[in-house]
């Protein structure tokens, strides 16, 4: 059987309104303030104001978010933390 390459990842903000993400291999948990997504490079965890899921396709590995984006931050995945305490740091 063959490795599977890592999908490419990209993050693109269009006036912190709008965000697509490539690279995404699965949604760990989102609400209205904060979107916590696994991506080939790493967990990242945006946080915001209004914050809605528009496009969702892990086939193809993309995201599109829209709402105020405040942060965007990476995170280490290697925990053995519950998803709520790695959320809140």
């Amino acid at each position: 059987m063959q490795d599977k390459m890592p999908k490419p990842h990209n993050v693109v903000l269009d006036n912190r309104n709008k965000l697509s993400l490539t690279g995404v291999n699965d949604v760990l948990g989102f609400n209205e303030e904060t979107v916590s997504v696994n991506t080939s490079m790493g967990d990242l965890i945006i946080r915001g104001a209004q914050l809605h899921i528009n496009k969702l396709n892990l086939d193809t590995g993309e995201v599109e978010i829209d709402g105020k984006v405040n942060s965007l931050q990476y995170t280490v995945s290697k925990s053995n933390k519950s998803f709520m305490q790695r959320l809140l740091g």
